[in-house]
């Protein structure tokens, strides 16, 4: 167990920030792993110094387990940490540092299984993953299953790592990103009627978008499962404008759309696409509104009646229930690119992620360690 918590510090200790070159974590865990004697393979992003890390261990067959992490973290500016959030350390049982739940812990516990598994009579083989800045939108992982497309990865199911208290997750809703970008025309404020103003077609949109999560709870079929049971949309963020007595000429909205695990955010997207429509007609010539995708992810649904890695992962855990998480992962990406059966399990919770003063527990590395041993007696065992 001290060698998983080594590990997790050694990691914690790389300020591996989503947005910014991890060229060094990436080095650190290919040398930990090659000297496992490991088949590793690097593949880099369009973004410089941007990489991914895929590794097998045991015998070049089909039907092995993915386990899959992230090692990018949220930036710790403007939080007020307790201690350096780049240096694990411990208080009363807890292990502080940023990433230390979301996700490096489960990292941590990925290299411990590695180790194992290289000493094991695997007859089927046991695949690390590991991205770059998922904290983005899943963006680093997207040229990792292209990869893995290429070259035909034959595993049977993957288990994404991400903090759910160890209880076994079997679908998440999608997201899709947009840029709403509302222009209009300037003028001086002492004549506004001359201009068309740019933040007042931004808030018409804000109100479509509101008159939208109306007709979505409304008509969706909700899915119990999940503390909001409908797709939710929402502004996050609004800039527009240059000065107090000019007319803005533009603003910019950033929305998000999270879907039903079920559904594609398609028809959604032609809905506010045409509610621009109508906002710029009741503005007249020179008013334009444009609905940009900037980034999406699907869902996760599990079939719980179907899916092998879903019944190893709850014997594995040994549980009989599943949960569902209202947060986004890698497994829709790997699920939709690779066809391939996913769960979430990891240690953690996600309530402490992203948060000043992170952390994980002992007890609950313990846990994840010893189900990942019970994957890998599971690839030792199979037929």
């Amino acid at each position: 167990m001290n060698n998983t918590v080594d590990t997790l510090a050694q990691l914690v200790a790389f300020p591996s920030v989503c947005g910014t070159p991890n060229s060094a974590i990436i080095d650190w865990l290919e040398a930990r792993l090659s000297l496992l004697g490991a088949y590793i393979l690097r593949v880099p992003g369009e973004e410089l110094e941007r990489y991914n890390l895929f590794v097998r261990i045991g015998p070049d067959v089909a039907g092995g387990i993915v386990l899959s992490a992230h090692a990018d973290v949220v930036p710790t500016e403007g939080q007020s940490w307790s201690s350096d959030p780049f240096t694990l350390t411990e208080r009363d049982g807890r292990l502080y540092g940023r990433g230390s739940s979301d996700m490096k812990g489960f990292l941590a516990c990925m290299v411990t299984a590695a180790a194992k598994a290289t000493i094991s009579p695997l007859k089927r083989p046991l695949y690390l993953a590991i991205s770059y800045d998922e904290e983005l939108g899943c963006l680093g992982v997207r040229f990792l299953l292209r990869k893995l497309q290429e070259t035909g990865l034959a595993a049977s199911g993957c288990i994404i790592g991400e903090p759910t208290q160890m209880q076994v997750a079997v679908a998440h809703k999608g997201k899709v990103a947009l840029r709403i970008k509302c222009r209009g025309k300037s003028a001086h404020s002492a004549n506004p009627l001359k201009g068309i103003n740019a933040i007042a077609l931004a808030a018409s949109m804000v109100s479509e978008l509101q008159t939208l999560q109306k007709y979505i709870e409304d008509t969706e079929e909700h899915d119990k499962r999940f503390e909001v049971p409908f797709s939710t949309v929402q502004v996050g963020l609004i800039e527009g404008g240059v000065a107090l007595n000019i007319v803005p000429e533009h603003c910019n909205l950033m929305v998000e759309i999270r879907v039903l695990p079920h559904l594609l955010p398609d028809v959604y997207i032609a809905w506010l696409r045409a509610a621009a429509q109508r906002v710029v007609t009741q503005n007249g010539q020179g008013a334009v509104i444009e609905v940009e995708v900037i980034n999406s992810y699907p869902g996760l649904s599990c079939d719980e009646n179907g899916s092998g890695i879903l019944s190893l992962g709850l014997r594995s855990i040994s549980q009989n229930t599943t949960t569902v998480i209202d947060f986004g992962t890698e497994a829709g990406l790997f699920a939709r690119e690779l066809n391939l059966p996913c769960i979430v399990c990891g240690p953690g919770s996600i309530a402490r992620a992203h948060k000043a003063d992170e952390y994980i527990t002992r007890q609950e590395l313990e846990d994840s360690d010893l189900f990942l041993s019970r994957i890998i007696e599971d690839l030792c065992n199979r037929c």
